[in-house]
């Protein structure tokens, strides 16, 4: 006999399947990891492929690990919004929005935080790990406008006054941010650089038994930008993984 499931998860399953459009299924940028165009359902599910429509890259599991992470603190009272530094063409934005919809959370907000330009370009004076990806030459994948995040947004009746766009590069933006608490602090800056911008000037305001998730994490340059963070600051809490390519941990301190 099949358990019925409610409005809510109904709705929010369906949410994830149309962000990465596994009903219509696009094909795919060809990029280094996958050289060939075409749709193949597990690179789109485990968030390998680079879609050529969907609105996120992240795939299935890692938008489960932030609809779990953002109803831990709904459910746990943790205080604080989700923000996500670098968003592509905005989906995980989208369903944190959704989700807190679903659950009627009306004192949350979800930040946008974008370049909305794609990948900075590197020079000598950059980490040399960020050198070495020359992300940057695809920017023309990558660069998502502003204008049109916030038409994805739209689409799904989620652009409301709980969505705020913080454009511009992380080491000129989130200095000054007027970001007041963390609930879930959503990493996808890809670089080292961009990575280190976004937990020293976030992390401080990342509630107790909130979550950091890092999307990046199977990138060499993500990888140690969290390490020397969390040494630098004595940050024991569990690296979990998600899948193979993304972590998290949860604040206990």
């Amino acid at each position: 006999m099949t358990v019925p499931r409610s409005g809510a998860d109904h709705y929010l399953g369906l949410l994830k399947k149309v962000l990465t459009n596994v009903i219509y299924e696009d094909d795919r940028f060809p990029h280094w990891g996958l050289p060939d165009p075409g749709y193949e359902r597990e690179a789109r599910v485990t968030g390998f492929d680079w879609p050529t429509v969907a609105h996120t890259m992240v795939g299935l599991a890692r938008l489960d690990n932030v609809q779990e992470c953002l109803e831990s603190v709904l459910a746990d009272g943790v205080p604080g919004d989700f923000v996500e530094t670098g968003v592509w063409r905005g989906g995980t934005c989208i369903l944190a929005r959704g989700v807190l919809s679903v659950h009627g959370v009306t004192d949350r907000t979800v930040w946008v935080v974008d370049s909305f330009e794609g990948i900075p370009t590197t020079d000598e004076g950059s980490n040399s790990l960020d050198q070495e990806m020359k992300l940057h030459e695809h920017n023309d994948v990558l660069a998502v406008p502003m204008k049109e995040v916030e038409r994805n947004f739209e689409r799904y009746g989620l652009l409301d006054d709980q969505v705020r766009f913080l454009p511009g590069w992380f080491k000129d933006t989130l200095p000054d941010a007027p970001i007041e608490r963390v609930a879930v602090l959503r990493l996808d800056g890809d670089l080292y650089e961009s990575t280190m911008d976004s937990l020293t000037h976030l992390y401080p305001k990342l509630s107790v038994g909130g979550y950091v998730i890092v999307d990046d994490y199977i990138l060499p340059a993500c990888a140690q930008a969290v390490h020397d963070f969390r040494e630098r600051h004595g940050i024991e809490d569990e690296l979990t993984p998600i899948d193979q390519v993304a972590c998290y941990w949860r604040r206990s301190a």
